[in-house]
């Protein structure tokens, strides 16, 4: 009867994994006893299509664990979801299993408010360390190198480019070799003032003016962005190297203009104006690809980022995480398990939104369609047809430091970095000002006596 019981299980969510494009051969068994029973929340952010494939995944999840109950609580807001989390974190009520940036995961960490899910999963009989991609493990590895959450996702920064005005305007495709220059005389050359009134109607590139995205500048003209990754002191930005990088970043908006004014920046973000068809190129992760799904009434791709005198990109990441208040833990790992295991992230990854943290996942045909490290595009339903660059990207994938204080920092990074691709302050004011005013959060970081994370 048990055996039977399995088999009905094992076959409902093969049904609603095969809308994700799984077989019911694919489907993993999990290594937790099915009959496990509990209660867990689990809170997320994302968009409504992001929402739906969350709710698949639960749903999938509690045919395989019947006695398990899952509470989605659903954010919309990255920022608005964290600062949710810090609420429940304060009142003593936090989810008991969260999504998190890993860029976030410091200060929670430092507080002790998470349950390394390292023994759990050395433990696991359903997947293991070397099954995840190790930038994606790393950027969860806090001190002592105990992980603190499972991955779910990592992508680099790439560029989306609108090959249609490409096309029009004759102008050579982006290719896995091209280099800064190449990059900047495109944007050039995409630049239009359509109706001569002064002010482009049509820009070559479309950013944010922040730290995530003039890293990888800074680390491919050969400079760093901290002292030492693990136990960053001070900011490493007055070298020649990194002053070249960020140079580099700024002046497409202060010397080139390639990209939109402050003002035309905050009247229409990055992604809506790409998706819009109002910018030749988007820096962005893998988020902008759900958008582009929905929306983009034009053939659009993805390349990597231009060479520099190295390669190196931006992580960008999540992971599933435990509160240290979660009183079923056995059950919120089962689900963390689910959810990060390869039927989770394959419902996901159909979403467009995240590059799957799990090798097998990321190189099967359910994502990529091509064997890792071919660099083919493939053909994909909704583009891109470069998918394979996301997987190929991932050698060079380089991240910033997670300690307590980096939140800060970063914030403090991107307010000066703004003002400076703006034109409202120097390069060597940004970065005066950069080491000066955080110097009292490196200091404070480094002077925390660790906290012992429970279960570790």
């Amino acid at each position: 009867m048990h055996r039977f019981a399995d088999l009905v299980r094992i076959l409902v969510v093969a049904v609603l994994l095969g809308v994700a494009g799984l077989s019911p051969g694919d489907v993993i068994a999990q290594g937790q006893p099915q009959d496990l029973a509990g209660q867990v929340t689990f809170q997320t952010w994302g968009s409504a299509g992001e929402l739906a494939a969350y709710e698949q995944v639960v749903e999938a999840f509690e045919v395989q664990y019947p006695n398990i109950t899952v509470s989605l609580v659903h954010v919309p807001d990255q920022a608005d979801h964290f600062a949710e989390l810090r609420r429940g974190f304060a009142s003593g009520t936090p989810s008991d299993v969260f999504l998190l940036n890993y860029r976030n995961v410091g200060p929670i960490a430092a507080s002790g408010d998470l349950t390394p899910v390292g023994p759990r999963l050395r433990e696991s009989a359903a997947i293991a360390e070397d099954d995840y991609f190790e930038p994606a493990l790393d950027a969860f590895r806090y001190r002592d190198g105990e992980l603190t959450c499972l991955p779910q996702n990592l992508s680099s920064l790439v560029v989306y480019y609108n090959h249609d005005l490409f096309e029009t305007n004759r102008v050579t495709l982006p290719t896995a070799e091209w280099t800064w220059q190449q990059f900047l005389d495109a944007a050039t050359a995409l630049t239009k003032d359509l109706d001569a009134d002064g002010v482009p109607d049509q820009y070559g590139l479309a950013t944010e003016p922040s730290l995530i995205r003039a890293a990888p500048f800074v680390w491919q003209a050969g400079g760093e962005l901290v002292d030492d990754i693990q136990q960053p002191t001070t900011l490493t930005l007055d070298t020649p190297e990194a002053r070249a990088g960020l140079q580099y970043f700024l002046d497409l908006s202060v010397t080139n203009r390639v990209v939109p004014s402050r003002q035309a920046n905050d009247e229409q973000a990055p992604v809506d104006r790409f998706v819009a068809g109002g910018a030749a190129m988007l820096l962005e992760s893998r988020q902008a690809v759900p958008a582009l799904r929905e929306g983009a009434a034009f053939d659009w791709d993805v390349a990597p980022l231009p060479r520099g005198q190295t390669e190196a990109g931006m992580l960008h990441g999540a992971g599933f995480c435990m509160s240290a208040t979660t009183i079923d833990q056995d059950a919120a790992w089962a689900f963390m398990e689910f959810a990060g295991g390869p039927n989770g992230q394959t419902i996901l990854s159909q979403t467009g939104r995240i590059v799957p943290s799990l090798k097998s996942v990321a190189s099967g045909p359910n994502f990529a369609g091509v064997p890792t490290g071919t660099g083919t595009p493939v053909a994909q339903g909704g583009g891109p047809a470069n998918t394979a660059v996301f997987v190929d990207t991932i050698p060079t994938i380089r991240r910033v430091p997670t300690t307590s204080t980096w939140p800060e920092i970063e914030n403090t990074l991107d307010v000066l970095l703004e003002r400076a691709f703006y034109g409202e302050i120097t390069l060597d004011q940004a970065v005066s000002l950069a080491t000066e005013l955080t110097a009292e959060p490196f200091q404070r970081s480094a002077e925390e006596t660790p906290v012992e994370l429970p279960g570790a």
